[in-house]
């Protein structure tokens, strides 16, 4: 596996073991804290292209969830 690879392993990783199921660019980035924000934005975007990622948007604000819409509605009613 390359280090590519891994890293967008270790992001999927700490977004499953997060509470919340939307997060900030700048959170995600602390996953792989030893990769610049330009190698980080180019990495979500894959794994978003990938389908691996979604983005989430209020209109003003972005931010990127694991797929599984359930999830998203159920923290919008307030049910999680």
């Amino acid at each position: 596996m390359s280090s590519k690879e891994e890293a967008k392993e270790r992001i999927i990783n700490w977004m499953k073991e997060q509470k919340k199921s939307k997060h900030y660019f700048n959170d995600i980035c602390k996953a792989v804290p030893e990769i610049n924000m330009r190698e980080a934005k180019k990495l979500i975007n894959e794994l978003v292209s990938e389908g691996r990622l979604r983005y989430w948007t209020s209109g003003s604000t972005t931010m990127y969830m694991l797929p599984g819409v359930d999830d998203v509605e159920k923290e919008e009613k307030g049910m999680v």
